[in-house]
């Protein structure tokens, strides 16, 4: 008994030399090791938890922070950039729950082929160019021609009243008379109103028909004779109402005739739409026109003729007319 109890001892001696050399080498290097000044904070982390725990009671704990507030060591620029990441967070609206298919984008038309320019149409064909009528030359002579001269004899006999009248002359326009007369009645008993103004061989022109056609035609169609013709436009230095040429009212050639007046005061208007009675004898005028005169223009024609018969006695290849 006492043999074991000396054995375990011996042990227990044996285990404890090192520990106790081990002692005495750290006292030994303590002491040889410089003092700490006084002052010198001791950092919390080497604190024990008993310490820790012996902490002043008056001490206040920091509340714990909000889950979304930044941590207290995070530096102020990663702040700034939570807070514009939070903001532009909540500016971005929110995605729709089913996002919309796009539209296919419709496949772009192939540019056209490039079109051969056409060339040019030369000047002529784009804008014929009208050569200057003779007529627009023509000034009056020392002596009066002969053939004017035969024609005021005729128109004398026919007992129509006229007057001589001063050459008309533009030669800006082109338009001239050489030698007008002021045509005041077409024959015995049968007026012109308002007088006009037309060359002689167009006043002989008017005069025959007037007493040769339409005094007949009147007798015949409505039972009364003719009194008096009125005329819309005689002399008139102007382009005809298409542009380009000249009228034929530009070189006195030309008469419009408006209304034919009888006997009994009747009185028959050129339309487009006269009574029937009228109508049948404006028909049988107008048709009676073509002849005599190179031009016949009326209602139906054109626009610009609706009211009025133009006659005029136009030069023409062959001696040819043109009657509408």
């Amino acid at each position: 008994m006492r043999l074991a109890t000396l054995i375990r001892l011996a042990t227990l001696i044996r285990l404890a030399l090192p520990l106790a050399a081990a002692v005495l080498s750290a006292g030994s290097a303590l002491a040889q090791a410089p003092e700490l000044p006084d002052t010198a904070p001791v950092p919390e982390l080497n604190q024990s938890q008993s310490a820790q725990e012996a902490a002043p009671a008056d001490v206040p704990i920091p509340e714990p922070r909000p889950a979304d507030e930044p941590k207290a060591d995070q530096p102020a620029t990663d702040k700034m950039d939570q807070q514009t990441s939070d903001q532009h967070k909540e500016a971005l609206p929110e995605p729709p729950a089913i996002a919309p298919t796009p539209s296919e984008k419709p496949a772009e038309a192939e540019p056209p082929a490039a079109t051969t320019k056409p060339p040019e149409k030369p000047a002529q064909a784009q804008e014929k160019e009208i050569p200057p009528d003779p007529r627009s030359a023509s000034v009056p002579q020392e002596n009066m021609p002969d053939e004017e001269l035969a024609c005021r004899r005729r128109l004398k006999s026919m007992g129509v009243d006229f007057e001589e009248r001063k050459a008309e002359h533009d030669a800006a326009v082109g338009c001239s008379i050489p030698y007008p007369i002021a045509l005041k009645t077409l024959g015995k008993s049968l007026d012109i109103s308002p007088e006009t103004e037309l060359n002689c061989q167009m006043a002989e022109a008017a005069a025959r028909f007037a007493t040769d056609i339409i005094q007949p035609t009147a007798k015949a169609e409505l039972g009364a004779e003719l009194k008096s013709v009125g005329q819309a436009s005689a002399f008139v230095c102007r382009q005809r109402n298409g542009g380009g040429k000249l009228s034929e009212h530009a070189f006195g050639n030309a008469l419009d005739i408006a209304s034919f007046t009888l006997s009994n005061g009747r009185r028959i208007d050129v339309g487009p739409v006269p009574p029937e009675e009228d109508a049948k004898f404006l028909n049988a005028v107008r048709k009676a026109a073509c002849g005599p005169f190179k031009t016949v223009l009326g209602p139906g024609s054109d626009a610009d003729h609706s009211q009025h018969l133009h006659l005029d006695l136009a030069p023409r290849r062959n001696g040819g007319t043109f009657c509408q």
